[in-house]
């Protein structure tokens, strides 16, 4: 299957949640280029952005699992190329 570049954006309600999405975010290190994290403090939000190198079924899968956890929402967006 061809590899695509996307964009996974993830939005953190609830700071327990951070170990849950480092560790699948760990896991999927291979297919990660880059991420950064942006604290919003006055909304109690943190905003991340990870751009992967993967398969349409690794970006659909991480992005799934990350919206499955409790306080966080994910959603991916691929590029057109």
């Amino acid at each position: 299957m061809e590899e695509k570049v996307a964009i996974i954006g993830i939005v953190t309600q609830d700071v327990t949640a951070a170990a849950q999405v480092n560790e699948l975010l760990h896991e999927y290190a291979d297919c990660i280029i880059g991420r950064i994290g942006v604290p919003y403090r006055e909304k109690s939000l943190n905003i991340i952005s990870v751009i992967v190198d993967a398969t349409s079924d690794q970006i659909s899968t991480l992005s799934g699992k990350l919206g499955r956890i409790k306080g966080i929402s994910a959603k991916a967006m691929q590029a057109k190329i």
